[in-house]
């Protein structure tokens, strides 16, 4: 089965928050991948306010096909009441990159 392949970004409070949805996401198999980058600065508006926090963001390689399960995981295992889940279609992959994550979603999917 050919997958879609997904780069989606999300942001969490904290390293621990971010390592623990990395584990659950992998541990579901819904992604062959999660980075983690630490000491995003964030600026946005919430509830009418300008806000400014430290984030750690998640850029988790997965597929459109398993987009709705992991979203659901995400807003499951998160702090936010409107966590950031954004789905970027993927438009080039070396093809030695995208023949391992073929082979890894196809791993993931099956178990």
């Amino acid at each position: 089965m050919a997958h879609s392949p997904r780069l989606v970004f999300v942001t969490a409070s904290s390293l621990e928050e971010a390592r623990k949805l990395a584990q659950a996401i992998l541990e579901k198999h819904l992604a062959v991948c999660v980075n983690l980058a630490p000491k995003l600065e964030s600026h946005y508006w919430w509830q009418g306010k300008l806000e400014i926090e430290e984030e750690v963001l998640l850029v988790i390689k997965s597929s459109a096909e398993q987009f709705e399960a992991l979203a659901e995981e995400i807003r499951q295992e998160h702090c936010y009441t409107c966590p950031e889940i954004v789905s970027v279609a993927t438009q080039e992959i070396s093809p030695e990159y995208r023949a391992w994550w073929e082979k890894e979603m196809v791993v993931e999917a099956s178990k």
